[in-house]
């Protein structure tokens, strides 16, 4: 028996090349749109072709190159959060309020009924609240690797470990995601390809979300609470002592004095704040889909940033620090949700918050280079494991052989009952997320397949969109394919045979409550279905 665990290279490589081997058997295919006339009425659909299968030989050592320009977003993305939160990191500010939040929970513990719940649990369920409703709104996924530095560290002070860490924003986010009742780049978009009405049904996914959040919500506070009770059974224990070093030196002897390039950063940050709600003075906020509402958005936050940094600054230039990071999260949510941000925004916006973080501290601009650089290189092993994990991806499309495995899944659907037929879409979506991990891409493949079918066999087609987000949903939190589960897991320096051990039972579960949680959508009669 080994007890040496392969590295996470060594795994991803040899799926890898598993993957090439899958090329030598498997026919070649693809689905191709074509315009049909039915009942006098022209439609376009996805009709399977047989085509020339490409065997895989020597493209697996290329594999990694073609991964790292598929997934070139992601990794630069890592790298610049890296570097950013490294120049924060050289203030000690997040070690100034980590210290000042577990003073904070102590003293919740004076009020009895906090006591009889438990202040930790209390903490931990609102953050995961928090990413549950990220995830579910709009689909939060990317941006929680940006959380990682901040979140991992403060599970370990509070006596948890990195899993622990990861599982209440990760896992939390993948949760919503999974019951996502507003998601507009999954549900949204195969609402739409399904020709039903956006957002149709939200009731009765609301009722999934809830459910989905509740076991899943307790079985990371059941391993939360193992942990604390007994440090050692963390099977990550040993790993963590990375993140034990760069939390135990507490705070003593940290200058708290307030320096004028402080104040200058802070005059420099409003003025450039105003000028941004000057170009933008309203801003329309949406979640999921609809029109939105429309609010002054950029003017309120400025306002409330030049109160909030004032204060800030007269106490401690470290919460000064913190208050930029509370603000940079407030503004993604507005880029976002407003502005339609993704992770090129997002990675620019934490940038600005690095340089103004040594800005504040008084570092040189080599000074604040030379952090940013070490922050890179400290985190560059996630960055390169997210582009050899994106090779798994590009050999299996090189081989043409990701749409003929689709195409034989959907075949196997033939004359069965509703429930059946159903559980096998909903096994087929699952499978796919192994090969297709983006949401939007493979609902752009599989709905304008999977809803038609879903009329010739009586289905409901707002059943087949359930079974594509569930589908979607669970396995981004363990399938290695997923270019966002590798950076995590990167970031937070956890190995991924420790991860799948830990969330496999999860997994398992959330896959039977997701075909449970199908069968009333073809057995009652629920409003949108």
């Amino acid at each position: 028996m080994f007890k040496k665990v392969p590295h996470t290279y060594v795994i991803v490589f040899t799926l890898i090349v598993l993957a090439a081997i899958t090329t030598w058997f498997v026919p070649g295919g693809e689905y191709v749109k074509e315009t049909v006339v039915v009942d006098g009425i022209e439609k376009s659909e996805m009709i399977f072709k047989q085509i020339e299968s490409q065997p895989q030989t020597w493209e697996v050592f290329a594999a990694m190159v073609n991964g790292f320009k598929k997934g070139a977003g992601i990794i630069v993305f890592i790298l610049m959060i890296g570097g950013a939160f490294w120049i924060m990191n050289d203030s000690r500010a997040i070690d100034v309020g980590i210290l000042s939040f577990l003073d904070f929970v102590k003293k919740l513990d004076r009020y009895k009924f906090i006591r009889f719940i438990g202040a930790n649990n209390l903490i931990l369920v609102l953050i995961m609240l928090m990413f549950s409703i990220f995830g579910a709104v709009f689909g939060m996924s990317e941006e929680t690797i940006a959380f990682m530095i901040v979140l991992v560290p403060l599970a370990i002070s509070m006596g948890y470990d990195s899993i622990t860490g990861v599982g209440i924003v990760f896992v939390a986010a993948g949760l919503g995601f999974a019951g996502a009742v507003l998601n507009p780049f999954t549900i949204g978009i195969a609402q739409g390809l399904a020709e039903l009405p956006l957002f149709s049904g939200f009731e009765y996914r609301l009722v999934c979300w809830v459910i989905i959040n509740t076991i899943g919500f307790a079985y990371i506070l059941w391993y939360a609470r193992k942990v604390k009770k007994n440090p050692l059974s963390s099977s990550v224990y040993e790993e963590d002592a990375y993140w034990r070093k760069k939390t135990a030196g507490q705070v003593e002897g940290i200058d708290a004095k307030t320096s004028i390039s402080a104040w200058f950063v802070y005059g420099a940050t409003i003025v450039a704040l105003i000028l941004f709600s000057i170009k933008y003075p309203v801003s329309t906020l949406k979640m999921g889909g609809g029109d939105g509402v429309t609010w002054p958005v950029l003017p309120i936050v400025t306002g409330l940033f030049a109160i909030t940094s004032f204060l800030a600054l007269r106490k401690k230039v470290h919460f000064f620090i913190l208050n930029l990071l509370g603000y940079t999260i407030v503004f993604l949510i507005v880029g976002v949700m407003g502005y339609e941000w993704y992770i090129t925004e997002i990675a620019a916006l934490f940038l600005a918050m690095g340089i103004l973080s040594g800005a504040a501290m008084a570092r040189d601009a080599d000074t604040i280079t030379r952090l940013f650089l070490e922050g890179a290189k400290d985190i560059m092993s996630a960055a390169l494991v997210v582009g050899l994990a994106g090779g798994i991806i590009v050999i299996l499309e090189n081989g043409k052989v990701v749409h003929t495995i689709l195409h034989s899944m959907a075949q196997s659907m033939s004359d069965l009952g509703n429930i059946a037929s159903v559980g096998i879409m909903y096994g087929i979506q699952t499978l796919i997320n192994i090969f297709i991990p983006s949401g939007s891409a493979k609902a752009a493949l599989t709905m304008p397949i999977m809803a038609p079918f879903s009329d010739l066999i009586g289905l409901s087609r707002q059943a087949t969109v359930m079974a594509f987000q569930f589908g979607d949903g669970f396995t981004n939190m363990i399938t290695p394919t997923s270019p966002v589960l590798i950076g995590v897991l990167g970031v937070a320096k956890i190995p991924y045979t420790k991860w799948v051990k830990w969330i496999l039972p999860l997994i398992i579960g959330m896959t039977i409550l997701g075909f449970l949680l199908l069968i009333p959508t073809v057995t009652m009669d629920l409003n949108g279905f």
